[in-house]
């Protein structure tokens, strides 16, 4: 699918606005004009990646299996295993990107992802405990190599990317993920007879973080004034969709 970028946003490539500002306005009239036109931008840039990306959910046959009850105990331990190496590392790769943009509204973005996942931590052990995992069956899980691309990916963003790519790539990519912890809550609870407690872990993804939507368009927007490439921003969004499809592929993987 091809994206068509609104004309006049996005020239050879780049975050900065087409349009010359009259030479009448004064300075700080030219810098409101700027950041003015770094917000619409930031818009269509989300606007064109949810359009191309996420305009229907596609299947998931891992869940449909789980849904109707046929994913074995071991595969569901395998599921924990994956998440306990997932979560650790993103929680890492956010710190970085902390790091790396510590300006608001970067950082405290950043920094809330990461502390969100050390929740999503503990949430896990709880999911663990009701499979008959602990700290050691979780630490010593060897995970399938496809679905650690996700996570791979984002380390590789935290070093290399751009923080509206990462943004981009969070905010568009969040919803579908949160609507796949919402079945797999759903399912585990009807077909596998789990408590609460011990699918809160997926409830906690199901939703996005308060505010998380408007603090990451104003990154991305931020970004983007400061010359992200906007085509790389929806590429790096592409790139995190696919590895979270190939994560949920790789679970269903040998399974009738």
């Amino acid at each position: 699918m091809t994206t068509v970028l609104a004309p006049g946003f996005f020239p050879g490539g780049r975050g900065s606005p087409t349009r010359r500002e009259p030479w009448w306005l004064t300075q700080r009239e030219r810098d409101a004009a700027v950041v003015t036109m770094s917000d619409v931008t930031a818009a269509d840039l989300v606007r064109a990646a949810r359009q191309e990306i996420s305009p229907a959910p596609p299947p998931n046959r891992f869940l449909d299996l789980l849904e109707a009850g046929r994913v074995p105990r071991e595969r569901l331990t395998a599921l924990a295993g994956e998440q306990y190496r997932i979560v650790a590392s993103d929680r890492r790769s956010f710190a970085m990107l902390a790091s790396r943009f510590p300006e608001p509204p970067a950082g405290p973005v950043f920094l809330m992802l990461a502390g969100g996942e050390g929740e999503a931590l503990r949430l896990l052990a709880d999911f663990a405990d009701a499979l008959g995992w602990g700290e050691k069956e979780l630490r010593g899980h060897r995970p399938h190599p496809l679905a650690q691309t996700y996570p791979a990916y984002l380390a590789w963003s935290a070093l290399n990317g751009t923080r509206s790519g990462v943004g981009l790539a969070m905010l568009v990519n969040f919803g579908e993920w949160g609507g796949y912890c919402a079945r797999a809550a759903e399912a585990l609870r009807a077909r596998y007879e789990l408590t609460e407690e011990a699918v809160a872990f997926f409830r906690y993804f199901a939703e996005l973080p308060p505010g998380f939507a408007e603090q990451a368009t104003e990154m991305i927007a931020a970004g983007l004034a400061a010359g992200d490439d906007p085509e790389e921003s929806l590429h790096a969004a592409r790139m995190m969709h696919a590895y979270e499809l190939a994560f949920w592929a790789a679970l269903a993987e040998g399974l009738d």
